[in-house]
C-alpha cells in the first residue's frame, strides 16, 4: 500500500504510522456520563467493509498528519487530507490568512 502524502507526494507504507479511527470524537472528561461515554469510544465500533476515514502520522517524512480514507476491503486509498484541515472544516475555524485577525 503506497499513501500520497499532500507535502512529499506517494511514499511508502513503512514511512507512516497509523493511530486509529478518525471519524470517532473523544468523549467529554467532564461529562456526567464519562465513563459509559468513553467505554462505548474505546470498545463500540462497527467493522464495516468499505470506506474508512484513519488518522496516519508521516513519520518518516515531513511529520504532517493525514486522514486518509480508505477502503478496508482492498486497501485502496480514496483520499488524503491534512488532519488541520479536517479539523478546521469540522469546527468552521477560518483558515490562517484568510480573514483571520
Amino acid at each position: 500500500m503506497r499513501i500520497t502524502c499532500p507535502c512529499c507526494g506517494e511514499r511508502a507504507l513503512d514511512e507512516f504510522a497509523y493511530y486509529g479511527d478518525a471519524s470517532v470524537k473523544r468523549p467529554d472528561i467532564a461529562s456526567p456520563t464519562a465513563m459509559a461515554d468513553f467505554v462505548a469510544y474505546s470498545f463500540d465500533r462497527v467493522n464495516a467493509a468499505g470506506p474508512h476515514r484513519e488518522l496516519w502520522y508521516h513519520s518518516a517524512g515531513c511529520h504532517l498528519w493525514l486522514v486518509v480514507t480508505r477502503n478496508v476491503a482492498n486497501h485502496e486509498i480514496l483520499n488524503v487530507e491534512p488532519a488541520r484541515d479536517v479539523a478546521r472544516a469540522t469546527q468552521q475555524l477560518p483558515t490562517p490568512g484568510r480573514g483571520s485577525a
